[in-house]
């Protein structure tokens, strides 16, 4: 017995020391294993905060998304709402002469009770006709005697008809034959009718018109071809569109003469928004163009364009790739550029000569959208839209008052204060502790963009804004949401062409279809080509001189913008 004791506490130690090392190997597993779900709670966790994070991101876009969709216009809104500013950009709610004051303090729309109107509109330079009603001869005797009653007068109305007549044009040329036996021609026969495109079936009127309905009313040629069959003309979409097609040439002179005087202004506004040509183009992956629009003072051109680059920059403004290259604009040139910040027109403004003016709407939108979502970013937002709009406020101001004037130094140092008062909160702020990223961004925004915001006061009769270039593209945005886009190229150049003619008519108060009309006049007159020299300056507003129908002056109408 004795002798076999230590065997045992041997095997019995080993044993032990076994079960030892398998419980350290499980209590390493089971370390690893709870390493590995602290890992995995820590990465569960991180995704969660991303997931957050994102959730936030997407509902702040949402809200502006809506905003933007479902919205009122930010320079619309009412004050007290987060927009300080009012429609007009002055920080005062404009007054459109309407009614007595609603809930909210704006006025109503509508004529004032106790104001003065301005009565029935004058239509006389209208065609008139005149209908005699008279009363049925029974009812002019009297029934006991039979007595005729004695005339005494007459009572008058107006009423306004509106008539589409299209009328067919047989045109005859008369022939004659010699009836001696003189030398020289037989015959002889009058000279054909006055026509825009040779042997054409439509007159120029019509074909103005149908410029006027496709371009300055924004109508599809599908629908213009079911308003002629309603009328009696079964005219189909390819005829329309063959139409078009041919009166592109006789455009021309008058666009490029535009484009030229565009071309040398010394301030424009410039602005760009897409098009879609859905023609496949050499070298042109998709369908997605660019409309580029420049508003000068006197005159307004489109480009169409396959790029959103800085060709199209260099183009309109005759910039060579020697002057980018020297880093300045030819001959001493000045140029004033009044923009949003996207980055074509930043690189213009590095140019030597080139001021830019970015545009103060756009930094305000910026603001508003930023205080859309989260809620809390909302007092923020009001107060920099407060600011926004003291600016425009005292801009107004100066604009107003003469300059030298007491009026006029008062808004001046109104408006530098403004600027002084921003400058200084955009510093603190981008300093401050725990910025809301979409406050950061817009803060940034504001740091770049800076110098060309503040260049505004070297500039005081110059626009705070882009809105003016913004204004001319409703029309050609009009047209897009009916129509799309343009199925052809040279479609698309020719919508550009037309409104370039029609939006520079517009600027000096003539009607365009009065233009078009006449202009086409011109080109029919001249044998289907269209008038050039002394003949074609008759047709660019900003020569003296008469611009409009050989009847009559066109009627004016408000410039826009």
């Amino acid at each position: 017995m004795g002798s076999e004791s230590p065997v045992v506490d041997v095997a019995e130690a080993a044993s032990w020391r076994e079960r030892a090392e398998r419980a350290e190997e499980r209590a390493r597993l089971a370390e690893a294993r709870a390493e590995r779900a602290e890992a995995r709670a820590e990465r569960a966790e991180a995704r969660a905060e991303r997931a957050e994070a994102r959730i936030d991101e997407l509902v702040e876009q949402v809200a502006v998304l809506s905003r933007m969709l479902f919205g009122r216009s930010s320079e619309k809104s009412a004050a007290g709402a987060g927009d300080p500013q009012g429609s007009d950009g002055s920080g005062e709610q404009a007054d459109d002469g309407g009614g007595t004051d609603g809930d909210d303090g704006r006025p109503k729309r509508g004529q004032r009770p106790g104001s003065k109107g301005h009565g029935r509109r004058d239509y006389s330079h209208l065609d008139t006709r005149e209908e005699i009603h008279d009363v049925p001869p029974g009812q002019r005797v009297c029934a006991d005697c039979g007595r005729a009653f004695e005339a005494l007068g007459s009572e008058g109305s107006e009423q306004i008809d509106w008539q589409v007549q299209l009328i067919r044009i047989v045109h005859r040329r008369m022939r004659y034959r010699r009836a001696c036996a003189c030398p020289g021609p037989r015959t002889v026969t009058a000279p054909p009718a006055p026509n825009p495109i040779p042997k054409g079936r439509f007159t120029a009127p019509f074909c103005a018109r149908l410029l006027y309905l496709k371009f300055v009313l924004g109508l599809p040629v599908a629908r213009i071809a079911r308003m002629l069959a309603a009328e009696g003309l079964a005219a189909s979409e390819g005829t329309l569109a063959g139409v078009l097609k041919a009166l592109a040439g006789l455009l021309e002179p008058v666009e490029t003469a535009i484009r030229a005087r565009n071309s040398a202004a010394v301030h424009a506004h410039a602005d760009e928004t897409t098009w879609r040509v859905y023609e496949q183009v050499e070298d042109k992956t998709g369908h997605k163009w660019w409309l580029w629009v420049f508003v000068a003072a006197d005159t307004v051109v489109f480009r169409m364009d396959a790029t959103r680059s800085n060709s199209v920059l260099d183009t309109q403004f005759a910039i060579t790739a020697a002057d980018r290259e020297a880093g300045k604009l030819p001959d001493g040139r000045r140029l004033v550029i009044s923009s949003d910040f996207f980055v074509v027109y930043q690189s213009l403004a590095r140019l030597d000569g080139v001021d830019a003016l970015w545009c103060w709407a756009h930094i305000r939108r910026y603001f508003i959208r930023a205080g859309d979502a989260p809620t809390y970013l909302g007092p923020w937002r009001d107060a920099w839209v407060a600011r926004i709009a003291d600016l425009y406020v005292a801009h107004k101001a100066m604009a107003a008052a003469v300059p030298g004037s007491p009026g006029h130094l008062t808004a001046t140092v109104a408006f530098e204060d403004a600027l002084a008062v921003m400058d200084t909160v955009r510093r603190q702020q981008m300093v401050g502790p725990a910025l809301h990223p979409a406050a950061a961004k817009v803060l940034a925004t504001l740091d770049r963009e800076w110098d060309g915001l503040a260049r505004h006061r070297d500039f005081p009769d110059l626009d705070l804004d882009n809105n003016r270039s913004e204004r001319a593209l409703r029309t050609p945005v009009v047209g897009r949401k009916n129509y799309y886009g343009s199925h052809a190229e040279w479609s698309a150049h020719l919508a550009a062409r037309v409104w370039t003619i029609t939006a520079t008519a517009e600027r000096h108060g003539l009607e365009p279809l009065t233009y078009l009309t006449e202009y086409l006049n011109a080109c029919a007159d001249a044998g289907g080509r269209p008038p050039d020299g002394k003949a074609l300056n008759r047709f660019l507003p900003w020569l003296p001189g008469p611009t409009g129908s050989r009847d009559h002056d066109p009627p004016t109408i408000n410039p826009s913008g």
